[in-house]
């Protein structure tokens, strides 16, 4: 048996028109699920022609997380489609930057709307299916701000943390009926949205010097991760955070000078 294959499953992955959300897409779309893909723009459109050309199966849903009409809706889409599902993947979310003693109540509000609030909603609307069935996973996209705070970003890192707590929550209460709930928490990952960074000189030089795996990730690592987490091999994780960060977050005792040791010079130059 293939336990990653994930033929005659349906998965969803919320904010899949691009980024880390289209590269999960087309992941589980490799293993065998058929994939819906969620996003409030058109972008989705293209990401699920793309899977379809490949011999696999996706649908377009037009959703906004944020709202229970639409996200019920989808889910009937998605039923009349291929069936209930017994995937899905919290994805969609936004960044308003901004120092907190000035940011707007209304970008607070709205980051908390979708990044976490909207991760609930789905969960529980998503999730009501795979209750009854006794059989689900679902899998939400956090960040490693979730526990190292990015300052200067607003409410972005208080959401990320919110949904890490959200999934243990979810382990805990839907584990004994059949339904797992974990995390992946990317760090450093080069998409559409981050391109502009990178394209400034010197920051990806600096950036790879940080991560001892020495690269900047790709949606596909976290997509990777995404997969096996949805799988039946990891049958027995529930409630787990996986980061996906080249090991970034390991380094924080490497930045503290040791008089006499320089060997975290050394590292960091190689």
């Amino acid at each position: 048996m293939n336990w990653l294959d994930l033929s005659g499953q349906v998965a969803v992955v919320t904010g899949a028109g691009a980024g880390i959300g289209r590269g999960i897409a087309l992941a589980l779309a490799e293993a065998g699920a058929a994939v819906a893909i969620l996003d409030r723009d058109e972008s989705g459109r293209g990401a699920a022609a793309d899977i379809n050309k490949s011999g696999r199966s996706a649908l377009f849903v037009a959703c906004d997380v944020t709202d229970d009409a639409s996200v019920t809706q989808a889910r009937r889409q998605i039923k009349e489609w291929q069936g209930p599902p017994s995937i899905l993947v919290n994805n969609a979310g936004t960044m308003r930057n901004g120092a907190l003693e000035t940011m707007a109540m209304a970008d607070w509000d709205a980051v908390l709307a979708l990044n976490l609030t909207g991760y609930f909603r789905c969960a529980r609307i998503f999730g009501a299916p795979m209750l009854a069935g006794g059989r689900g996973a679902i899998v939400h996209i956090a960040s490693i701000s979730a526990t190292a705070p990015q300052s200067f970003s607003g409410a972005y890192s208080v959401a990320k943390a919110g949904v890490a707590m959200l999934s243990r929550q979810l382990a805990v209460e839907w584990g004994p009926r059949g339904v797992r709930s974990n995390v992946v928490s990317p760090g450093m990952i080069e998409t559409a949205m981050t391109e502009g960074i990178y394209a400034t000189p010197g920051v990806r030089e600096t950036r790879e010097r940080l991560v001892p795996s020495r690269r900047i990730g790709q949606p596909r690592d976290v997509a990777n991760a995404v997969v096996f987490l949805a799988s039946a091999r990891a049958d027995y994780i529930n409630g787990e955070e996986v980061i996906v960060d080249g090991g970034f977050t390991r380094t924080i005792m490497s930045q503290i000078p040791r008089p006499g040791f320089e060997a975290s010079d050394t590292v960091r130059n190689q």
